[in-house]
């Protein structure tokens, strides 16, 4: 299962990776460059960091976490000129900040 949960959060990652370049460098219609960079970037960050959660060493960030994934889709599905729209980028970087905190520490070998 674990393997799995890697390769789902790999193939969602790399996708956003690939919207956000594709947005960035305007390489398409600026309709589609729009929904890639302001739409599907956030699901596809929101998707893998609610695929991630549950592998969370650090149980108490599990539900954070979920809540992160969940800022990034739903803000994701908000109108261009909310006020609320913001709520995507705090969802992007409390999962990223969740994930970085929650992963095993590395111990010295002597």
């Amino acid at each position: 299962m674990k393997a799995n949960t890697t390769t789902i959060q790999g193939i969602l990652s790399i996708g956003a990776l690939v919207c956000i370049l594709i947005g960035f460098f305007n390489l398409l219609s600026p309709e589609i460059n729009e929904f890639l960079y302001q739409r599907l970037f956030y699901i596809l960050i929101g998707a893998s960091f609610f695929v991630q959660a549950p592998t969370l060493t650090n149980k108490n960030f599990i539900y954070p976490m979920y809540a992160a994934a969940a800022l990034c889709i739903i803000g994701a599905f908000m109108r261009p000129d909310s006020q609320l729209e913001v709520i995507k980028t705090i969802g992007l970087f409390a999962g990223v900040l969740l994930s970085i905190f929650s992963r095993p520490r590395m111990t010295k070998q002597q």
